[in-house]
């Protein structure tokens, strides 16, 4: 038997039952949370360190193992959300060395903390009656997908088993969970890009159509039309990210408007092509390497917060308000370094840490402040006052968060 792990993480797993095939493990570490279909046995186990790392434990073939541990790896260098993997586990036998019969690989990944199946957010638990769930889910899909492909990745088979979500302020951010059928190119050929979509669309419908069956897709959800609105949403900031623009030659301002533009989709430019066309006397403009996570990475420079791009957002929006309060009680411009500083020491990690031990699992810690800054916008409305972080803090608290569910480690499938 060969174990391959990443750094760190073997001490956790090596003692585990692997001459046992998975669905016969009757391990104490072994819990039940919520996931999507599969076609191969799925467990997930607790670690044996202090900090309640889950692992999720997959039977596969070596190849397939092998392949896909190399995809997950290569996808998170590039900075693209997907599950991290940690290790494979090759040559299991059943009983005694030399003797036993063979057992399948396994892939090995770390669980997503506070990642939620799509099952669950169409359920009542996952604030599936609220309108617009499969519009989230869809925009959510569309960013990821755009983020492949800007990189160069097929990925053969989105689908919404094969994605997890994690809530980002309002909406929604996926995560790529299978990657046994990616693929890369220097450059992703057109082709295998639209059928790329043409499958998620496909997959997509089909998902819907398995909850619709179930009597578990809320009414006024149509499987099709949402397929047909992730290739429209998709097209058109694929267009947006990636089509040629011609601006007049005296109106170079185009160019930062073009640039301001996909920021605020959450994008950074790092290069950009502009030819001047001599007849016509017009500039083509085109954007070549284009990233997501502008916010974030802004965010994560001047505070160090690992934080997802909608939450990012909001929470540069709250320094920024705060640099305004510090300017106007000072009477002097404030560096935005030192802001930042400031927010974190005095605004931030107080609101999060005064967050109760028994609460701190309903969400993660930016999508709380998040909810907290929501809360105090909804009060002010209803009290026709200003309200402080402390006192929208406290009605989060006592009013609100109690009865949300927890999304850690979600613990069914409702």
């Amino acid at each position: 038997m060969r174990f391959q792990f990443v750094p760190g993480e073997a001490p956790d797993l090596l003692d585990l039952p692997w001459s046992i095939p998975l669905e016969e493990w009757d391990d104490e570490r072994l819990v039940q949370l919520a996931r999507g279909t599969s076609r191969h046995v799925v467990r997930f186990v607790k670690g044996a360190g202090p900090d309640d790392r889950i692992f999720a434990l997959k039977e596969t073939s070596e190849q397939l193992a092998r392949r896909e541990y190399a995809a997950l790896r290569y996808i998170k260098a590039e900075a693209l959300p997907a599950v991290d993997a940690v290790g494979i586990v090759t040559g299991r036998q059943r009983g005694p060395v030399r003797q036993g019969s063979d057992l399948p690989a396994v892939l090995i990944t770390r669980y997503l903390d506070f990642s939620l199946p799509y099952r669950y957010l169409f359920s009542r638990a996952g604030g599936g009656g609220r309108p617009g769930t499969e519009s989230l889910l869809t925009d959510a899909a569309v960013i990821l997908l755009c983020r492949l492909h800007l990189e160069g990745f097929y990925w053969g088979d989105c689908s919404l088993n094969n994605v997890l979500f994690r809530r980002d302020a309002g909406a929604l951010m996926a995560y790529l969970v299978d990657a046994e059928t990616t693929e890369h190119h220097a450059d992703l050929p057109d082709g295998m890009r639209e059928n790329d979509v043409t499958l998620a669309c496909e997959n997509f419908a089909g998902g819907l159509l398995d909850l619709e069956a179930a009597d578990r897709l809320p009414p006024g959800i149509d499987p099709i039309a949402t397929a047909e609105l992730l290739q429209e949403r998709y097209d058109t900031l694929w267009n947006e990210l990636t089509a040629e623009e011609n601006v007049a030659a005296e109106q170079r301002h185009e160019v930062d408007r073009r640039i301001r533009r996909l920021n605020e989709l959450g994008f950074d430019v790092d290069e950009l092509v502009v030819e001047y066309d001599l007849d016509r006397a017009e500039l083509v403009v085109r954007p070549v390497l284009v990233e997501e996570g502008h916010h974030a990475r802004e965010l994560r420079r001047l505070t160090g917060l690992e934080v997802q791009e909608n939450q990012a957002r909001h929470l540069l929006n709250d320094i920024s308000a705060f640099g305004a309060f510090l300017k106007r009680t000072s009477g002097k411009d404030i560096p935005l370094a030192v802001t930042a500083a400031r927010w974190i020491a005095e605004i931030y990690e107080p609101i999060v840490s005064a967050v109760p031990p028994e609460l701190r699992s309903k969400r993660e810690p930016a999508q709380l402040f998040h909810w907290m800054l929501m809360r105090r916008y909804q009060m002010a409305d209803e009290l026709r006052r200003e309200v402080y972080n402390d006192e929208a803090l406290q009605s989060l608290l006592n009013e609100y968060l109690p009865l949300e569910p927890d999304e850690r480690l979600l613990e069914h499938d409702e």
